[in-house]
């Protein structure tokens, strides 16, 4: 017996009820919770009436936190460029040099990072780039430096550095996945045309695959936003960006209203990125069409 619209719509609402709850309650719930605090007056632990816009006000005025925000929003860019431009050749290479039944073992062996905890693989950084590190014995000992770098003591590139390697991986699948969906018949009919293999690439090979790259850079971009734990360990706090900022505020001073609002402001500054990134990405998908 064929459905009526009616019990259509009732069977789709069941199948999706549990997935609707559980976005309301553990998403749509906490975040109405962060807007309506970061509105409120209070401090050292208690909130209360009246709605006030100072909180926002607090941020703008003193620019110690304006700096933050900005040194936040541009570590994040930074990692993100970096990190996609070295996922690329990466996902090129499994996906086009590589023979179709090794490409898992590769992806595979991609994945090995994530088999350890994120805090000791940010931890034995510090066994690379600290002072008497591998780096600083290396370049000591082939005589190109006299003396040691120490770069875990510039605790801006240690942090960009670090995040680039724990993100490096996200980005490769994504644009592994894009690179696959290319249609290889195009990149002959180009070289039989009389184009070189780099023209080739930019012009049909890159196009095609930027999808891949705009999700993979939204997936590293949107985490490194608001990491916290390697600004404090590899920075050593010494270079706080946004995710400590909230966490001192909520934590330490508990002044929930204040970081609230630094929540909400984070949150904002992130969503306008994204939908650059979104709407930038309908251009390559219109093109695949």
């Amino acid at each position: 017996m064929a459905q009526t619209p009616g019990s259509e719509a009732r069977t789709g609402l069941k199948l999706i009820s549990p997935t609707a709850i559980y976005v309301i309650l553990l998403l749509a719930v906490p975040l109405a919770t962060v807007l309506i605090y970061s509105v409120l007056t209070g401090g050292r632990g208690n909130v209360s009436l009246p709605i006030t816009f100072e909180n926002y006000a607090e941020l703008w005025s003193k620019s110690v936190y304006g700096y933050i925000m900005f040194k936040s929003l541009m570590v994040a860019l930074v990692v993100t460029a970096i990190t996609v431009l070295l996922a690329y050749p990466v996902a090129y290479f499994v996906s086009f040099h590589v023979k179709p039944e090794r490409k898992s073992l590769w992806l595979f062996l991609i994945t090995i990072p994530f088999w350890t905890s994120y805090i000791i693989r940010v931890s034995l950084w510090f066994v690379i780039l600290g002072y008497d590190g591998v780096l600083d014995s290396t370049l000591m000992s082939l005589g190109i430096m006299d003396t040691q770098l120490n770069v875990a003591s510039y605790s801006i590139l240690s942090i960009i550095i670090v995040l680039a390697h724990a993100y490096a991986p996200f980005a490769v699948l994504p644009i592994f996945v894009s690179l696959e969906k290319v249609d290889r018949s195009l990149l002959e009919a180009g070289q039989d045309l009389g184009e070189s293999k780099w023209s080739t690439f930019v012009r049909v090979t890159l196009p095609l695959s930027m999808p891949g790259v705009i999700a993979a850079a939204l997936i590293v971009f949107i985490p490194t936003v608001g990491d916290y734990v390697t600004p404090e360990l590899v920075g050593d706090g010494k270079e706080p960006m946004i995710a400590n900022l909230i966490e001192t505020q909520l934590l330490k001073l508990q002044n929930f209203p204040q970081g609230s609002a630094f929540a909400v402001v984070s949150m904002l500054m992130v969503g306008i990125v994204s939908v650059a990134f979104v709407l930038w990405n309908r251009r390559f998908i219109g093109g695949q069409k």
